[in-house]
């Protein structure tokens, strides 16, 4: 793998994911104009408009697109049309709420959404985020141009999240702040910055194909969070009834037995998110 193009990739977890790359491989970065770390080149381009994406990419062809920014059908129709016959492996971050308006008791596993079946609607407006995940991920899988993964993450902490949801419980934890819970909590699946970083390069230099859950084991909930936060912060949370970003009123685990198969080693969760939190 010599030549990569990573839509999006400059921010959060995507810089870790391009400066890895660009250690042994020839980047190229497409995002509307935030500028990728340093050692990628850089095209500016709407990935919404067809006719931007020709224009900026000109004659260039792949190995393999890790697209770090498909949110809606719409935005894979384009991209399927504009990168088919320009690269031979298409990688999608995808996430672990494709998985949210299912019921389970068990961990989901990949085929608890098979994006081959999965219905598509010709508009994308209105969809919500999880919806928009699984409706991308079939227009790729539908009759392929290029062998595609979806790369199921599970909820990302780390430092420099723009989304500011685990800074959330840090700052409030700290100044001894309530926060919002649900009575019944229930536990989800997680995942480092860094390691999802490594997930999605391992998926763009791997032959699998199909959708894979990325998550470190080790289940958190809400409870479990503020407590470890609080062992490093210091003080005691303090809880109300509520919402946060972080308490879910439903299970929401994944299976990571499909990547482990296929021979990715996952860390847990104790083993970096004492870093996260010094970062966040």
């Amino acid at each position: 793998m010599r030549n990569v193009c990573v839509i999006g990739g400059s921010r959060y977890f995507g810089r870790h994911l391009v400066r890895s790359l660009s250690a042994s491989a020839d980047v190229t970065v497409i995002t509307r104009g935030s500028r990728p770390p340093a050692g990628a080149r850089h095209l500016v381009a709407d990935r919404d408009s067809r006719g931007s994406l020709l224009e900026a990419l000109g004659g260039r062809t792949f190995d393999v697109v890790v697209d770090q920014a498909c949110y809606t059908p719409e935005q894979a129709r384009i991209a399927r049309e504009v990168f088919g016959g320009r690269t031979g492996r298409y990688v999608m971050t995808s996430t672990v709420e494709v998985y949210a308006d299912l019921d389970h008791a068990r961990p989901a596993a990949e085929e608890s959404v098979d994006p081959l079946s999965w219905p598509v609607r010709r508009s994308s407006d209105g969809l919500p985020y999880g919806e928009g995940k699984r409706q991308a991920e079939a227009v790729f899988a539908r009759d392929p141009v290029f062998d595609f993964v979806s790369v199921r993450s599970g909820h990302v902490l780390g430092g420099r999240d723009f989304t500011g949801r685990l800074a959330h419980y840090v700052e409030r934890i700290g100044r001894g702040r309530p926060i919002g819970v649900h009575p019944a909590a229930k536990p989800a699946s997680f995942i480092g910055d860094r390691e999802i970083a490594e997930v999605l390069e391992w998926a763009a230099r791997a032959r699998f194909t199909g959708p894979v859950n990325a998550c470190s084991h080790g289940e958190l909930d809400v409870y479990a969070l503020c407590e470890a936060i609080a062992a490093q912060v210091g003080g005691s949370p303090v809880y109300q009834a509520g919402e946060s970003p972080y308490s879910f009123d439903r299970y929401y685990a994944m299976d990571n037995g499909r990547a482990t198969g296929l021979g990715f080693r996952f860390s847990r969760v104790e083993d970096w998110l004492p870093e996260a939190v010094a970062c966040a």
